[in-house]
């Protein structure tokens, strides 16, 4: 079962538009750096965004 903060990720990003996750993406404040150019995100789907801005966020939050 998946915990809940993680439910909530989903649901949130699910809910975003290409320029919600085109802002989160450029201004991820979190363990790592996120580096795509701007030509980059204007080419990927919407999907494709959602899925590096949770993918960005599951692995931020793994401990080592």
């Amino acid at each position: 079962m998946l915990a809940s903060g993680t439910e909530k990720d989903i649901t949130t990003i699910a809910c975003m538009r290409r320029k919600e996750l085109k802002h989160r993406i450029r201004h991820f404040n979190g363990r790592f750096r996120l580096d795509f150019t701007e030509s980059y995100l204007d080419g990927a789907t919407e999907d494709q965004l959602r899925h590096i801005l949770f993918a960005a966020l599951v692995n931020s939050r793994k401990r080592m």
